[in-house]
């Protein structure tokens, strides 16, 4: 995949609603990229602001431990607290007690910033109401990572009350441009709040901008009055649904469509992107069709072949990928894709850049957090490390999370860091298995074909005559079927594909998901 066309490339969001959740499935140029899973009754999602009360401070960690409703007590760092704690305290106590009458800042009078240096016990106490918001999801038996520095993301920006500072992100390279957006944002913020801009707002008019930042002051004011009232451990302001954030982040000119099986969600996706992005409207759409919608639009199968230990690539290359309780370890294997024309060093460096690419895509799709480890075929050119260095950190590049690539060591590691926020995404691929009643299990049923489509496409590199291929009498049957008058079976189809005649044929012998070359 080339990633400097990025430009060109076409987003999909598949959205499949279901009795207990919302999946979420994010295609680029039809591949699967993300994938989300949201519960109808979701808390504790990342941006989700609560009012906890201090359970426990912990010196040794130089932290607290914060009820905020959740079964575990959410984890707050002294340096989670940010330098305008004092000032958030402040508001808190007063809008609790009632003694503010507004959510404008212009008159508040702000606390001296937390020193940054100090300890947790001169700024917390058991007991104490404070204001909070979760960065990090519950994972495992860890309740949220929680910080008491609010922020609100909105289209263009994100708002933070208690300070005056505007930054820009650095994606934003033009200077011209930087200049303009920070003139134009100081000058229409209000008064003790910072903004920090985002990419997407590059080029956007004042209106646009204008318009965004008055909705985010509005959540503020949401956020103030619902302060009066509140009770510790109740949420405060909730995230928008998964969707709306993807399309918050994401929608630009590349977005193609969205598909969604629900009529009421997509009349709130399509209210909320009348909002943002009046213009896409119409690309909300309802699918009425009676196959799944997953499987109408080829996620199912994606899923399956993308969530197993090994995930094959082109031309018979894989990855494996092992998850332990320290780090993540993936494997790059080049499987039998060999080309004569090269050497050793030139296929070693074909394979480890489409693993690259592959790696990138897995690291996103499946939200791989923490350390991970990947060990891409050794390579003697030190030029060639640099090169597969380059790659994986373009391919990376449209990754929102943050992360950091280290170059290759001499044994062919690349070690990478990738921030983890919300659980990591683990499907189980495999069946139970139909010939032993279900006591033991196979890869996904849904693969096979496409396995054996691969193993002749090696074949043919290497054999110019008639490929024979011997599977299970069931699968025999459905690879040869013919759909209807004037279509022709998966077969045909292969054999004009290969140029060459394909033969497949049944085997009582063999296990359903098995299958030989016949000589």
């Amino acid at each position: 995949m080339d990633l400097k066309s990025n430009k060109a490339m076409k987003y999909d969001l598949i959205i499949d609603s279901r009795p207990s959740e919302v999946v979420i499935a994010l295609l680029r140029d039809g591949l699967l990229i993300e994938l989300h899973k949201e519960k109808h009754d979701n808390n504790f999602s990342v941006g989700d602001i609560y009012l906890g009360k201090v359970r426990k401070i912990n010196p040794g960690l130089n932290a607290s431990f914060v009820n905020v409703g959740y079964e575990k007590d959410g984890f707050l760092h002294y340096l989670d607290l940010g330098p305008q704690f004092n000032s958030y305290k402040k508001f808190t106590k007063q809008a609790i007690n009632k003694k503010l009458n507004t959510a404008s800042l212009k008159n508040f009078r702000k606390e001296p910033n937390l020193n940054k240096d100090g300890v947790i016990n001169d700024a917390l106490k058991g007991g104490e109401v404070i204001l909070t918001q979760i960065s990090k999801e519950p994972i495992s038996t860890k309740g949220p990572r929680l910080t008491t520095e609010i922020s609100i993301a909105g289209r263009y920006m994100i708002l933070i009350p208690f300070s005056d500072k505007v930054s820009i992100s650095q994606k934003i390279e033009d200077q011209k441009e930087q200049k303009r957006l920070k003139q134009l944002i100081r000058s229409i913020k209000p008064h003790g709040f910072g903004v920090i801009i985002r990419t997407v707002a590059l080029g956007k008019k004042v209106a646009d901008l204008d318009k965004d930042l008055k909705n985010l002051y509005k959540k503020w004011q949401g956020i103030s009055k619902k302060l009066k009232d509140a009770k510790p451990n109740t949420r405060i302001y909730g995230e928008l649904n998964k969707a709306s954030v993807i399309l918050r982040d994401l929608l630009n000119a590349e977005f193609n469509s969205i598909y969604v099986n629900n009529t009421e969600l997509q009349i709130e996706l399509k209210e909320y992107i009348s909002r943002i992005a009046p213009d896409k409207e119409k690309i909300v759409k309802l699918h009425k069709k009676d196959t799944q919608i997953f499987q109408e639009f080829n996620v199912t199968k994606q899923i399956k072949g993308a969530f197993g230990k090994n995930v094959n690539m082109k031309k018979g290359t894989y990855l494996v990928i092992e998850h332990t309780e320290a780090l993540h370890v993936i494997d790059v294997n080049s499987g039998k894709k060999v080309d004569a024309k090269k050497d050793q060093e030139e296929n070693a460096l074909a394979v480890n850049l489409e693993a690259a690419a592959e790696v990138a895509r897995q690291l996103r799709l499946r939200d791989m957090g923490g350390i991970i480890v990947v060990d891409f075929i050794d390579m003697k050119k030190e030029q060639n490390r640099k090169i597969l260095t380059e790659k994986l950190k373009e391919a990376m590049s449209t990754d929102k999370a943050k992360h950091n690539v280290l170059p290759p060591t001499k044994f062919g590691l690349i070690q990478i860091t990738r921030q983890r926020v919300k659980p990591e995404m683990n499907i189980d691929t495999q069946e139970n298995c139909p010939m032993c009643s279900g006591n033991g299990k196979i890869d996904s049923s849904l693969l096979l074909v496409d396995q054996i489509e691969t193993k002749i496409h090696n074949l043919s590199e290497i054999n110019k005559g008639m490929i024979h291929i011997s599977t299970h009498p069931f699968v025999a049957s459905y690879i040869n079927k013919k759909e209807g008058w004037f279509s022709s079976s998966i077969s045909k189809e292969w054999s004009r594909k290969f140029n060459r005649q394909i033969l497949i044929t049944g085997d009582e012998r063999l296990h359903l998901l098995e299958y030989s070359v016949v000589k």
